[in-house]
């Protein structure tokens, strides 16, 4: 029986698809290095039966290095590392011995390899690495183009991972030849740089830490945004304002604040000169009311920055104890991949698919159900960054299944997706100008006539004052 390996990006991932594929009819026993598995089982491709291996690997088997004299600081030029320095290929992490169990874990392999692999870093850290360390051991020595395979996918569910495999591509080796060239540059650009400026601003500053000041073609631009913002906020000058505030009532009702015309003054005396002018009445009398129907829009398609935004300042969440959340859900099949620049939902994603998946959840059963029954509203038109879908709930859950921050980062993803199919938030706003003494004010509020989605949480219940003030973002 013809035997086909399967390799995952990572040994959660690895567990996850062979449950799916092998409808959890696998046995499973650990590698000899200890950290990742083997999970074997029976099943057909391309019309014949095979005993399938699903393994994985812990992100990229092989780094970029300089070889063993260049690495010494006295001795090299930093520019040498621009061209005259050779590069070799190392291990990534010695301890695991990634080939070693690549090559005797998984002997015997017949010529038929599928990279499960959804980005161009996936495909070279797998297609080309993995290939490179198990072709010695196959069957016959040598693996032929059409016999490698790449399914891509971007959530693990089971329609997601079965229709992958249904729709098996070629890897594309100048994608994989590009990320090596990139890691090239990375590496010497870094390397030369690093170097050079280290050793260039050793004992120059005295409350400079000059041990090592790092370069890199991605933290430097961040540490100029960082700079910049840094700066902003050190030459920013306070300037001291007064603003006049009435309150007026009408009964027993509650008062109603009202935010003056002319905004702000930066002098004090002119502000009690308006205060003066403004208590020659005691009254204050209705100019005009108007009333506009204003919408609040629902929100596009969920990206990782936003996700990060919302995490941070609304659940208390940090970037990085997001993401490790966000990556556990995703390989559990709870959420769609969590790396994304997407805003915009491919023409053939499958809403109504995701949505139905939230019918019987008690807390938004009844708007998922009016949804369906109504009809989906379009999403908003987004970003299509031609990387992976927008961040999607792809099938239910609990509390209980995921943990407290679990939870709150998956039920934020869920109302955040039911958001962009449902109506925009529709409200009335009423505008209400005074006149007391000379000086004009006004006072307005929002009542909500249809909630939609978007806005629910923004407005309070119908019928009922939201009062803007000035001093509130």
């Amino acid at each position: 029986m013809k035997t086909v390996l399967m390799v995952a990006e990572k040994p959660s991932l690895a567990q996850s698809i062979a449950k799916i594929l092998s409808k959890g009819n696998c046995t499973s026993r650990k590698g000899l290095n200890g950290a990742c598995s083997v999970l074997e089982y029976t099943g057909s491709f391309q019309g014949q039966t095979v005993r399938f291996k699903m393994t994985s690997v812990c992100g990229h088997v092989m780094s970029l290095d300089f070889i063993g004299k260049y690495n010494n600081w006295d001795k090299v030029d930093p520019a040498e590392l621009f061209s005259q320095a050779p590069t070799e290929k190392k291990e990534a992490n010695p301890k695991l011995n990634m080939v070693k169990f690549l090559q005797v874990g998984l002997r015997a392999i017949d010529p038929v390899f599928y990279i499960l692999s959804h980005n161009i870093d996936g495909y070279s850290s797998l297609a080309s690495q993995v290939l490179d360390a198990i072709q010695p051991v196959m069957n016959k020595g040598s693996v032929r183009e059409q016999s490698v395979y790449r399914a891509k996918f971007s959530s693990i569910t089971d329609t997601d991972i079965w229709n992958a495999m249904n729709r098996l591509g070629e890897p594309n080796r100048n994608e994989a030849l590009s990320v090596d060239a990139r890691q090239e540059l990375d590496l010497r650009i870094g390397c030369a740089f690093t170097r050079f400026q280290t050793k260039y601003f050793q004992g120059k500053y005295g409350n400079l830490d000059s041990s090592l000041i790092s370069f890199g073609p991605c933290q430097t631009p961040t540490l100029g945004f960082c700079v910049e913002r840094h700066d902003k906020i050190q030459s920013f000058k306070p300037e001291t304002y007064w603003v006049i505030q009435a309150k007026v009532f009408k009964g027993k009702d509650s008062p109603l604040t009202l935010d003056w015309h002319r905004v702000r003054v930066f002098d004090r005396e002119v502000g009690q000169m308006f205060v003066n002018l403004a208590k020659t009445s005691r009254e204050a009398q209705v100019e005009s009311v108007s009333k506009k129907e204003k919408a609040k829009q629902r929100p596009q398609a969920l990206n990782t920055v936003e996700m990060l935004r919302v995490a941070s300042s609304a659940l208390g969440m940090g970037p990085q104890h997001t993401m490790q959340i966000a990556e556990r859900l995703y390989t559990q099949g709870y959420i769609s991949y969590p790396r994304t620049e997407t805003t915009h939902y491919p023409e053939n994603f499958d809403l109504k698919g995701a949505l139905k998946q939230q019918i019987n959840n008690c807390i938004w059963a009844e708007e998922v159900k009016a949804l369906l029954s109504t009809g989906l509203n379009r999403p908003r038109k987004g970003t299509d960054a031609g990387d992976h879908p927008p961040i999607t709930p792809m099938r239910a859950a609990s509390e209980a299944e995921l943990g407290s921050d679990g939870w709150r980062l998956y039920e934020y993803i869920t109302r955040h997706f039911i958001a962009t199919v449902s109506q925009d938030c529709m409200y009335l706003q009423t505008t209400i100008d005074f006149k007391i003494g000379t000086e004009a004010f006004s006072c307005s509020g929002k009542t909500l006539v249809s909630a939609g989605k978007a806005g629910r949480s923004h407005f309070p219940p119908q019928g009922n004052w939201y009062v803007n003030s000035k001093t509130r973002t």
